[in-house]
């Protein structure tokens, strides 16, 4: 398909599509609907209501994701053909229907066999073995890697101890083992050295599951505002970056203001709060000199902070392929649906194995918002009902490149009608960490 219209002409938009400025349009497409298109403002992307005709303005070269138009229809199969070509051209493997508003959360539970529910003690100190033998291999990878190689043993490090955050994270959802102490006592020791405060991130994590999607309450990462991003051009260039090339890191950021600062906690959980926060100073305060003593500062960076920046790579990632897509609204109060948001607003998606095995099953991660009580271990059986009762409803994938550019170059600014609005839409001239990424991340899908 191809096709050019000149700066003499409007752009007439139909029923299902936003309005677009530019003086030339040049289209490329190809099966996997990557196009190249040459406008002067935004990006073609998700789902859109508005209808417009806009005189069309001067040329600059961009590469974009071209959304197929939503069928007029309300055929079923239409329905399912846009799905898939939408599917397509964000890099998922399937973008599930909308769940009916009458279907609840308990609906589906309810579907769930008992088993996935049982704690296993066996399984659940088997992760442990897992996540401090490959931690422990990883530490030995640095000490003996050349420089050449250290990137790789990085790379496994911080991918090992991510599963402490996961096994961490069973411990605060109640789902490790039947004693609670025991849980609260693995669950910091996981999280130490992540540098992770275990009390304030499960009580800020357990609001994220009670409100995942929800607009404001959500703890977890949600769409920029709009008069957040117009308040300063400092703040908006830095917050350009942050969603935008920094994205897979900025877990970092979330980290540091959502877990340190008491104001932000109820007073009934100050006191534990309190109690973690020392356990972590202290890690800080005993840990880091050692290892500094032992090795010195460039043994720090070796076998601390690198292996530390890649858990948080793997943090950020998950986080927002879990909960970030054109197509996955953030919604107010008194229009969240908890099946919706859960079901619907909760993405599959499929890495490499080795990842999954270190990472005990997180990215399975459906079932878990269906119900938090399930432990790491028995995601995928959970998954797997989920699948053959709810399957046409389900955002899946597998992990690729067209993926991570549609989230980093699309998902932004909060719109109630598109979902998002892309940064270089809102701010085009200031909008060059986004129009680098959409030049140089890969289509692959």
């Amino acid at each position: 398909m191809a096709c050019k219209i000149s700066n003499s002409m409007f752009l007439c938009l139909g029923p299902s599509q936003r309005p677009i400025r530019s003086q030339t349009i040049a289209i490329h497409s190809s099966t996997a609907s990557i196009c190249h298109l040459k406008w002067d403002n935004l990006l073609v992307k998700g789902i859109n209501h508005g209808k417009g005709i806009i005189p069309l303005r001067r040329n600059k070269v961009i590469q974009a994701v071209a959304v197929p138009v939503r069928p007029s229809s309300a055929d079923s199969a239409d329905s399912a053909e846009y799905r898939k070509q939408l599917a397509e051209t964000y890099g998922f493997r399937q973008i599930g229907e909308p769940l009916p508003d009458n279907v609840t959360l308990k609906d589906v539970i309810d579907t769930l066999p008992r088993k996935v529910f049982e704690i296993d003690d066996v399984k659940a100190w088997t992760s442990v073995l897992i996540s401090v033998t490959s931690y422990a291999l990883g530490i030995f990878m640095i000490s003996k890697a050349p420089w050449y190689l250290l990137p790789l043993a990085w790379a496994w490090t911080g991918t090992a101890i991510t599963g402490f955050f996961v096994i961490g994270h069973d411990c605060a959802h109640k789902s490790f083992s039947k004693n609670k102490l025991l849980e609260d006592i693995v669950g910091t020791l996981a999280f130490l050295p992540l540098i992770y405060p275990y009390e304030p991130w499960r009580f800020k994590h357990d609001r994220h599951h009670a409100k995942t999607n929800m607009l404001s309450e959500d703890t977890a990462w949600h769409p920029v505002w709009e008069k957040e991003f117009e308040t300063s051009p400092f703040l908006r260039k830095a917050i350009m970056f942050g969603y935008g090339p920094f994205r897979p890191w900025m877990s970092i950021a979330h980290w540091l203001i959502w877990h340190f600062d008491l104001n932000k906690f109820r007073p009934n959980e100050v006191k534990r709060v309190k109690i973690s926060l020392a356990c972590v100073f202290a890690f800080m305060a005993i840990g880091w000199p050692l290892i500094i003593y032992k090795t010195g500062i460039m043994g720090w960076i070796k076998f601390w902070l690198m292996p530390w920046l890649g858990y948080h790579f793997w943090m950020s990632t998950f986080t927002m392929v879990h909960h970030t897509a054109p197509h996955i609204p953030f919604k107010h109060s008194d229009e969240w649906n908890a099946a919706q948001a859960q079901l619907n607003g909760t993405v599959h998606c499929d890495y490499p194995r080795w990842i999954e095995v270190l990472c005990h099953d997180i990215n399975v991660h459906i079932p878990h918002h269906v119900s938090s009580r399930i432990p790491s271990y028995n995601l995928r059986a959970a998954h797997k009902s989920i699948q053959e009762n709810w399957g046409p409803y389900l955002n899946e994938a597998t992990w690729n490149w067209r993926l991570m550019k549609t989230i980093m170059t699309v998902c932004h600014v909060y719109d109630k009608e598109q979902n998002y609005i892309g940064f270089d839409e809102l701010a085009p001239n200031e909008a060059s960490p986004i129009t680098f990424l959409k030049r140089v991340m890969p289509d692959y899908a």
